[in-house]
């Protein structure tokens, strides 16, 4: 059974996120995306908690609505705190087997402190200590490292991340299986680092609402006999029965390329370099993005391609494709016109990125969206690079920058 999960999502709990973040939205806009799993998001969170316990019944570890959509374990953690003379800040997804490993985790963390203010709690203790005490509680814990390559809270990201996964996590390295790509980076970005290869690559949306052009547009491909708890740690750990990810082309990503979003200037790793990584705006540094980050840490060319590696798609979200053609914003009435008969026709969105064909596509909808979702497909959109928490641009080759 194929199953498409997006494994790291946000509550209406977690700061900056939709106040209509309810479990009925999120089953409602999965299915709609063609997502079949997901995390619950902010299980640390005492009030998303509850409701999670009071709307969602558990079997074999997954937690089910009334009409029977899946849901897993999930939470983040964000540690800020100083390892080797240096401020460390790193976000860590963590999922739990069943309620009671998840109350166990929230009586530890209550220990470190507070729990009410956000889905995305903060501690001082390091990822070690994290990893010991989290797996002293149940080795079933899976704790996964968060889009490793943001700049601010990024494993490996600029500002205050780590070189290496050993290095941050030393001896607890063992307990580590996996990362998240983050929006900035995709898996042939990391195929260039040969000390990521023991690692599964999972990609997830971390969404602050439930609109389909932010769920699943990141998300990880499984397939399960039988989906349950055990059998998604499975694959994830050994990569067996693992598939792949949807990512988008990393260059949509908030941190691409280098840059000051402030003094609007964004540049390649190459000509920061030259500019010896300052601003010619505002003379200061400039805060260095994913593209940089990987080529400084990488010991592989451009191009590599990892032995036994995974398969990946590369899709900008539908709303984004039909905004482009018809120069309006992802969230106005004119792309919802053309939105929902595409999905009224082929049942969700990865349908109609990934599978419908040219011919049934021209019966529902424009040619020139039609074209769009192909060359989406072929990876032949450009994308103007997102740099310093601005997101990328879509742009077409024969076009004006629409938005």
């Amino acid at each position: 059974m194929e199953t498409i999960a997006d494994l790291h999502i946000h509550s209406r709990f977690a700061r900056a996120t939709s106040h209509d973040l309810n479990l009925a939205n999120l089953e409602k806009w999965a299915r709609i995306k063609g997502v079949n799993l997901l995390g619950t998001g902010d299980f640390t969170h005492p009030l998303w908690i509850k409701e999670i316990k009071q709307e969602l019944e558990e079997e074999n570890g997954i937690l089910k609505t009334k009409t029977g959509f899946p849901f897993v374990l999930q939470g983040e953690i964000s540690l800020m705190y100083s390892q080797g003379g240096k401020g460390r800040r790193v976000h860590l997804v963590l999922l739990a087997p069943s309620l009671e490993i998840a109350d166990q985790i929230n009586s530890f963390l209550l220990k470190k402190g507070r729990l009410d203010y956000d889905g995305r709690p903060i501690f001082g203790m390091s990822c070690i200590d994290a990893v010991e005490n989290l797996k002293a509680i149940s080795d079933d814990i899976e704790i996964i490292p968060a889009h490793i390559w943001t700049p601010w809270f990024g494993l490996l990201g600029s500002k205050s991340g780590f070189d290496s996964f050993e290095e941050a996590f030393k001896d607890q390295v063992k307990h580590i299986y996996s990362f998240e790509t983050g929006i900035s980076s995709d898996p042939a970005m990391n195929w260039r680092l040969s000390n990521l290869d023991k690692f599964s690559i999972l990609s997830s949306s971390d969404l602050h609402s439930y609109w389909p052009w932010r769920l699943g547009r990141e998300s990880s491909i499984f397939d399960f006999k039988e989906l349950n708890y055990k059998n998604l740690i499975k694959a994830i750990r050994t990569k067996e029965g693992l598939k792949g990810t949807i990512e988008v082309n990393p260059e949509y990503g908030k941190y691409h390329f280098d840059g000051h979003r402030f003094c609007k200037f964004s540049c390649s790793p190459e000509e920061s370099k030259k500019r010896k990584n300052l601003c010619p705006v505002c003379g200061k540094l400039l805060t260095i993005g994913v593209e940089n980050r990987v080529e400084e840490l990488a010991d592989r060319p451009v191009g590599f391609k990892m032995s036994g590696a995974k398969p990946f798609y590369s899709l900008l979200p539908l709303h984004e494709l039909i905004s482009i053609v018809l120069g309006v914003s992802v969230s106005t009435k004119k792309v919802w016109e053309h939105y929902n008969p595409l999905i009224n026709k082929f049942g969700n969105e990865f349908n109609v990125l990934m599978n419908a064909t040219a011919e049934e596509l021209k019966k529902v909808t424009d040619e020139k969206i039609v074209s769009v979702i192909l060359r989406n497909r072929e990876g032949k959109i450009k994308v103007e690079p997102g740099y310093d928490g601005e997101y990328g641009k879509a742009v077409l080759a024969e076009q004006k920058k629409l938005f």
